[in-house]
């Protein structure tokens, strides 16, 4: 794959330094490693290497959605891949889907979201602070997805324009507040997923999904842990990714009330 001007690359330099940048005529990148001229990399393919000003090698990779996800412009906490991707598998989430995000947040998640769904589906991203949506935007067009994704600048607890759903995402300090309107907007059997940090917001959300109609409550935490391998002397990294957030998952039945009572 020849690299062209407009084309999102990732660069990394020898120590494992990395930037998610477009290549353009004329720009330049400044680095702790000497300075990249972009219009060196035009033209030759991802997985080549160019020198810096200082003569140090940096190579030109494709940027994988996780990339893109971990390189946003942050104005809030992100839902970090290992948490967005278990969502994903938890809900279902395929090509075609129509889904709604609330709160879009710094726009992490979105890209994932847009990247699953993406041809022809559709997500809806909601959040009630125009500079959030605004700085969201503009991570989200700046990895690529922005045509799959319709913002709306609104409060989630009262409720969405949206019906028929495939799943509602909740990563909100309130969710259990927006779980009846999550219900609402749901077709049956779509999936609602909640993305919290303490287990105070978990109780009180899984006590309104019983109320709600949703079966098949679940919640779970993922840790990471990365390796250090070298032949001989392999070990586990001296940090890992811990609690970032608990996830708890539903799906809706035609039933109010207690699902499994009725």
């Amino acid at each position: 794959m020849k690299i062209k001007s407009g084309d999102l690359i990732l660069i990394l330099s020898a120590d494992n330094k990395t930037f998610l940048l477009k290549v353009e005529e004329g720009r330049k990148l400044h680095t702790h490693k000497g300075i990249i001229d972009l219009d060196d990399a035009i033209g030759r393919s991802m997985g080549d290497s160019i020198n810096s000003s200082l003569g140090n090698q940096f190579f030109l990779l494709e940027p994988t959605v996780e990339d893109r996800m971990m390189k946003v412009r942050r104005l809030t906490q992100i839902v970090y891949p290992k948490d967005a991707s278990m969502i994903i598998m938890n809900t279902g989430i395929t090509s075609g889907m129509h889904v709604i995000e609330c709160g879009i947040g710094s726009g992490a998640f979105t890209i994932l979201l847009s990247e699953v769904v993406s041809p022809n589906g559709m997500v809806y991203a909601y959040d009630k602070k125009e500079e959030f949506m605004e700085n969201a935007l503009s991570n989200i067009e700046f990895a690529g997805y922005r045509k799959y994704v319709k913002p709306r600048i609104a409060d989630s607890r009262e409720g969405f324009k949206e019906s028929d759903v495939d799943a509602v995402l909740l990563d909100l300090p309130f969710p259990w507040e927006c779980v009846p309107q999550s219900a609402d907007a749901l077709r049956g059997g779509g999936r609602l997923a909640s993305v919290s940090p303490t287990l105070n917001q978990v109780e009180k959300t899984v006590e309104i999904m019983k109320n709600s109609g949703f079966v098949m409550i679940n919640t779970k935490e993922i840790l990471m842990r990365n390796y250090i391998i070298n032949t001989g002397r392999s070990r586990p990294a001296d940090r890992m990714i811990g609690h970032t957030a608990y996830i708890t998952t539903g799906r809706k039945t035609l039933h109010r009330g207690n699902a499994l009572n009725d």
